[in-house]
């Protein structure tokens, strides 16, 4: 699945605030509303990446936020990216609630 880095606005060097935003039709497909976490290997570590049920599950929601994340994204001159294009990332399903993160390449140039 393709997701989207995500902000809340305030691009904090911290990592608070970023996550990545999943589209509705991948959260339905590829989550379960039980799971109060996933897990997301990101290069070489492994992420713990709470859940916040109400707010994931809702109409307007779909992101799952973390600092590590941020970091992350931060680390690799990711963040803060120009208003409107956010990078794009595949999150592939390892088991349950783990994914492996990587990042997202068009065909058009010679990626995915």
């Amino acid at each position: 699945m393709i997701v989207t880095a995500w902000n809340n606005g305030a691009h904090m060097r911290s990592g608070a605030g970023y996550g990545f935003r999943v589209s509705q039709a991948d959260r339905d497909e590829f989550f379960k509303r039980e799971w109060t976490s996933i897990t997301l290997d990101v290069d070489e570590q492994t992420v713990e990446v709470p859940v916040d049920v109400e707010r994931f599950w809702s109409e307007s929601g779909h992101h799952l936020a973390c600092p590590a994340v941020g970091k992350w994204l931060h680390q690799h001159g990711l963040a803060p990216w120009a208003m409107g294009n956010p990078p794009k990332f595949v999150l592939i399903p390892v088991q349950e609630n783990h994914f492996r993160v990587e990042k997202f390449a068009h065909k058009e140039h010679g990626g995915l």
